[in-house]
């Protein structure tokens, strides 16, 4: 592999030994100068022996170990920006206008089918406990980003790309397609020289494994003598777990079995007979599985019955709406309409001892909706977000030993996740988050194109034909007023 270190002078600054691989178009090599200045691939002017460099092909030039390369180009924000002559009114904006005043979030440039992974990162993005983790990450400094593992390598091109988004401007995720790909050659498998589409959930799942690696627990900054138990973030906030019992169907001597499984994501199966979330994830907990009885010495049908003893603040669902259609050799979609709720409330699916646990919380929910319900005040979350609940201290929604649980087993959706065609490895993926975690104004993150929708927007994601569907749910913790609650940290 034609790999080269070479020495980039840009200004006063001097970077040496950066890494250039031939074999990858020049756009790579953009990207880690991106990285290393935070001067954008469009405004940077590589020139070299040989000529200036283009964005697709390297043409004559001839790349050789130790050569001095001169960078020209300034960062977006020391651009000066041109004045506005003539004032716009909010009527007669475009939507994508309307987004910029709105202080709408930065949209990711599509590089070639990810939107799956433009997706995948807007939804991640609206759990402030994962931003704070990747903003206090600290990895070796280095000017390129080969010297590290692939799960640091992906760890540090999230944190650098969630701080670029603060500008609210749209940004062309270069380093961390090029890290995935160098990760998971599968996701940069090509067709006719173009990047094929890929499963936005196999991505999510792979992106959050990778966090997993790297990301420390955090600390309960309102508990200095709080002492967590989870070695990761991730473990912390998305991680729950099952009290799983296996009972044999075929022999009533063999012995009940119990045990304790882990989980960062929720499935819900969609069969004839579903047509609610809440059904597909109780028909996920108790299921019919054939393995080894020992008693009976054969194969033999169990019944598994799973229930939640650890519910995580944020809990993702995924809707398992791809199976492999041997015929056609594709990941087939199933285009049932699927209702799902905004506020969810996973009681039923947990341990009694759990249930228990829970209910000191739930009382005050409770008591705040006879409060509203006395006042003559519909008690609902447009309610609430009127009454700028939002600006309000809200109570701890953890349990005072276990910084990053659910204390109440209620849960408000915060992104959705959806695909719209007809197989994974084809269509579009799209992100639609809330604004802020009371907020009742949601975005709609369409790779580069950022638009404000409505609740009712949302629900319409359920399914039912070739419009978006819901694929991947990510539920937050419902937030009490902290004037309604007399439960402390």
């Amino acid at each position: 592999m034609p790999i080269f270190t070479v020495k980039v002078k840009w200004g006063k600054e001097v970077y040496p030994d950066v890494e250039i691989n031939t074999d990858e178009p020049p756009l790579v090599f953009k990207a880690q100068l991106f990285a290393l200045t935070g001067v954008n691939p469009n405004r940077q002017k590589v020139m070299m022996k040989g000529g200036t460099l283009k964005d697709d092909v390297w043409g004559n030039i001839q790349i050789i170990e130790g050569q001095n390369i001169l960078m020209m180009g300034s960062k977006d924000e020391d651009v000066p920006i041109e004045p506005t002559v003539k004032p716009v009114f909010v009527e007669d904006m475009t939507e994508t206008q309307l987004a910029t005043v709105t202080n709408m979030p930065a949209g990711l440039t599509n590089l070639g089918n990810t939107c799956y992974l433009n997706a995948t990162v807007q939804c991640l993005k609206i759990v402030p406990e994962l931003r704070q983790a990747l903003t206090d990450f600290n990895a070796a400094s280095s000017s390129t980003l080969s010297n590290f593992e692939p799960a640091e390598k992906i760890t540090i091109a999230m944190s650098d790309l969630y701080r670029t988004m603060e500008s609210n401007q749209t940004i062309p995720p270069l380093v961390l397609v090029q890290v995935l790909h160098q990760a998971f050659p599968r996701f940069a498998d090509k067709v006719e020289g173009h990047y094929m589409q890929q499963d936005a959930n196999e991505c999510w799942v792979e992106l959050i494994r990778m966090l997993q690696q790297k990301l420390p627990a955090l600390k309960n900054k309102n508990n200095d003598k709080s002492i967590t138990n989870y070695k990761s973030t991730i473990d912390q906030f998305f991680g729950g777990s099952f009290d799983v019992e296996w009972k044999c169907v075929e022999s009533d001597a063999e012995e009940v079995t119990k045990t304790t499984e882990s989980f960062l994501q929720l499935s819900c199966f969609i069969s004839q007979d579903v047509k609610y979330m809440h059904s597909g994830l109780k028909n996920r907990m108790q299921e019919h599985i054939t393995k080894h009885s020992p008693i009976l010495g054969k194969d033999a049908v169990f019944t598994k019955t799973s229930k939640i003893n650890r519910l995580p603040a944020y809990l993702t669902i995924q809707f398992v709406r791809f199976f492999y259609k041997e015929k056609d050799k594709i990941n087939a979609k199933i285009l049932k309409d699927i209702k799902f709720p905004i506020e969810f409330d996973a009681f039923e699916l947990c341990t009694p001892e759990l249930q228990e646990k829970l209910v000191p919380v739930r009382s005050k929910f409770k008591e705040l909706e006879d409060k509203l319900a006395h006042e003559g005040v519909k008690p609902n979350a447009k309610q609430l977000a009127e009454s700028k609940l939002e600006e309000k201290p809200t109570a701890p929604y953890w349990f005072e030993n276990d910084y990053g649980s659910n204390n109440s087993g209620y849960y408000s959706l915060q992104a959705v996740l959806t695909h719209k065609g007809r197989s994974s490895s084809s269509g579009h993926y799209v992100g639609w988050v809330r604004q802020s975690p009371t907020s009742e104004r949601w975005i709609k993150c369409d790779d580069d194109t950022v638009t404000p929708v409505t609740t009712e927007d949302i629900l319409k994601l359920s399914g039912g034909g070739d419009w978006h569907c819901a694929y991947v749910l990510l539920y937050g913790p419902k937030l009490l007023p902290l004037e309604n609650s007399s439960v402390s940290s």
